[in-house]
């Protein structure tokens, strides 16, 4: 690895194939990804590398699907976070004061587990143990100002603080900078929002009863509420409010917190002993209106931002990564040196590629946050018989679980576990 910014004496101009704008857990799976392919990778990253100001480098947890757990077994960074992951083998869905619950189970779907949930931090470091003894480059901290198309490459305007500026030109750029992503609005590509007027409350807690590696996903009138197993028998809270709900709750004494908590989940735990510190995040669904640009790419949360309560968003985000890596891998197999990443011809493939996986993502994780904030009594009725319904068909629950690998079309080979080359 080279460090682009650590020198004393920096260049007016960094030159390179790919450069990937934003190191947080997308961006930096993709640039890992493209380090075997023979091309001349920068990542980009607001912060400093190593550092843990990333912010999805965060104490939340997130659920990996299995597809997600095979793409970093592929790229060698599971062996680096097995033992910080805890398997989920068993999800319970159900709703708060009505008679409707579903169930999956793992052993049920010839599976050793539907998932694994992994603190957002012990990712990042792994990620970046494996960056470091990588051939990409590194250009951190480096925050990015602008973008333009200039001889066949993008431009992009690094501010490097006390050390000046920098323009990294790419023959490909890649955004994987979040939601208000500074090079999709560069290259004149709009995103709709969609308010939730939702917060996430996020935390972590401790029950009575040992969690069983079971994921709990309860509905109530304020939102819904997730309780992922984690290590040391503690579980990862996804507590969704209105904003000023959120804020107080936040705000309460842990033993207030602790009382709310028991009255909305009940004693299938126990009690909740303790609670950690609490944060909070505000919810939308925001989607940009293009995969692709002028020798731009763009993935991950500039792509699309969902709500959590599905836990999808940075599973799609990855596939994402490893559809886009796949796509330049084949370039690069089929044309060798004269291999141009940013050529139209690969842009329209990746595009294509994920379009579908994509949508019927955003429907089915949108259409749960409806569904389950309708407040009128018929439709609550069928709410609960059709989970019913559902807890009592294995297709439905084979065909559900498959969303760990994807929602349509082909599934990248680093979802498989193979390599790319």
């Amino acid at each position: 690895m080279e460090p682009a910014a650590n020198s004393n004496a920096m260049a007016d101009v960094i030159r390179c194939d790919v450069a990937v704008c934003g190191g947080g857990l997308v961006g930096a799976t993709l640039a890992l990804a493209l380090a075997d392919l023979a091309l001349d990778v920068v990542l980009i990253e607001a912060h400093p590398f190593g550092t843990f100001g990333q912010p999805s480098f965060d104490d939340r947890t997130t659920a990996l699907s299995n597809g997600s757990r095979r793409i970093f077994e592929a790229l060698r960074v599971w062996p680096l976070l097995e033992r910080e992951a805890t398997a989920i083998r068993r999800i319970h869905i159900s709703d708060r004061g009505r008679f409707g619950f579903a169930r999956l189970d793992a052993a049920e779907q010839g599976l050793s587990a539907l998932g694994f949930v992994v603190v957002n931090r012990a990712m990042g470091a792994a990620l970046w143990h494996r960056l470091e003894a990588s051939p990409v480059r590194i250009l951190a901290p480096a925050k990015v100002r602008g973008m333009r198309s200039i001889d066949g490459r993008q431009s992009i305007d690094c501010d490097l603080g006390p050390k000046g500026s920098v323009a990294v030109e790419a023959r490909l750029a890649i955004a994987a900078d979040g939601a208000q992503s500074v090079l999709r609005e560069a290259a004149g590509i709009g995103a709709q929002t969609w308010n939730y007027e939702q917060t996430a409350l996020v935390t972590n807690v401790l029950t009575q009863r040992f969690h069983d590696h079971v994921a709990y996903e309860r509905f109530t009138p304020t939102g819904p509420l997730a309780l992922l197993p984690m290590s040391e028998g503690r579980l990862g809270l996804i507590w969704t409010f209105t904003a000023d709900v959120a804020q107080s709750v936040a705000q309460a004494s842990d033993a207030e917190f602790l009382a709310r908590l028991q009255d909305a989940f009940g004693f299938r735990l126990g009690r909740f002993m303790r609670v950690g510190a609490r944060q909070l995040y505000p919810l939308a669904l925001t989607r940009a209106d293009e995969h692709i640009a002028e020798r731009l790419a763009i993935v991950g949360n500039a792509a699309q931002t969902l709500h959590p309560i599905a836990g999808q968003g940075f599973n799609l985000g990855l596939r994402d990564a490893a559809s886009l890596a796949e796509v330049l891998a084949d370039g690069r197999a089929q044309q060798g040196a004269a291999f141009d990443p940013g050529d139209g011809l690969w842009l329209e493939r990746y595009r294509e590629w994920r379009g579908a996986d994509r949508s019927n993502i955003v429907r089915f994780t949108d259409g749960l946050v409806r569904l389950f904030a309708q407040p009128f009594g018929p439709i609550k009725a069928l709410r609960d018989v059709g989970m019913l319904a559902f807890d009592l068909m294995p297709a439905a629950k084979g065909a559900l679980s498959q969303l760990s690998l994807g929602a349509a079309g082909r599934i990248p080979k680093l979802a498989r576990g193979a390599s790319l080359q």
